[in-house]
């Protein structure tokens, strides 16, 4: 009897795999089967979660790649995949910014959109052409950002609302490639990102704001990259054949709690 997510024989690849949400995605779609090839910026981030997961027992490969250039995802994709088809794509490649409209800069929102629209187009490009004979698997990290006006998120928040676009639009149009695209928008997730976030922000208060930032949740606290994992997972599998073009929030309710 086949086992529910079963992987085994997939080829997935991870963008931004090297640490955190990514790092979590990886390991989570390796310990199903699936070999993990991680791309990432930095190849020291992404070689040492290949060989945690290798340490474990699964398959995993790390490559760098720079998801901003165009020509580098595409040389990355080529040498990752060699003669291997891909099954799973998962973009989860993306950068940060604190912002609004009086103080966001023209560079601001150029640094943004290079990696958090260029470059998941470019990513969903390179794995739309890798898939479209044999079909596959997509899966955008979008954010509650897409969906909430949030303070101090401007370039960010544009950011992901052209994931969630671009994910429906891809959805749309590769429907008869047997190419299924979905994403998923994450509220706040406990990584070491937010540590480093509030060590910088708030030296000597980190543990208050850590909980105030918690209790921003419904539920009560930050999510765990795992879980954020565990939902891709279901999105990757063949269990979830019959949706295409959603967005899942993993909130801990705040898009539809906090009234």
């Amino acid at each position: 009897m086949k086992n529910k997510f079963d992987l085994t024989g997939k080829t997935a690849i991870v963008t931004g795999g090297g640490s955190g949400i990514g790092r979590a995605i990886a390991t989570t779609l390796a310990e199903q089967g699936a070999t993990s090839l991680i791309l990432d910026l930095s190849l020291e981030g992404a070689q040492s979660v290949a060989k945690e997961i290798e340490a474990n027992g699964g398959k995993a490969e790390a490559h760098p790649c720079d998801v901003s250039d165009h020509e580098n995802v595409k040389g990355a994709f080529s040498k990752a995949l060699g003669n291997r088809s891909l099954d799973i794509l998962v973009n989860n490649a993306g950068i940060a910014h604190v912002g609004n409209i009086f103080n966001t800069t023209p560079e601001d929102l150029d640094r943004i959109y290079q990696v958090n629209i260029k470059g998941v187009f470019n990513t969903l490009q390179a794995g739309v052409e890798a898939m479209k004979a044999k079909g596959g698997a997509i899966v955008n990290i979008s954010s509650i950002a897409a969906h909430v006006g949030l303070s101090d998120r401007l370039a960010y928040s544009t950011s992901k609302g052209a994931v969630h676009a671009m994910t429906l639009s891809v959805a749309k149009d590769c429907l008869g490639h047997g190419i299924r695209c979905n994403s998923i928008s994450p509220g706040r997730v406990h990584t070491p990102f937010v540590d480093g976030f509030l060590a910088k922000a708030y030296p000597g208060n980190e543990k208050e704001m850590f909980e105030t930032l918690s209790k921003t949740q419904p539920i009560g606290r930050m999510g765990k990259p795992e879980e954020i994992g565990d939902l891709v997972l279901y999105l990757c599998a063949d269990e979830s054949s019959f949706i295409t073009g959603s967005d899942f929030s993993i909130d801990g309710g705040f898009l539809t709690l906090n009234t």
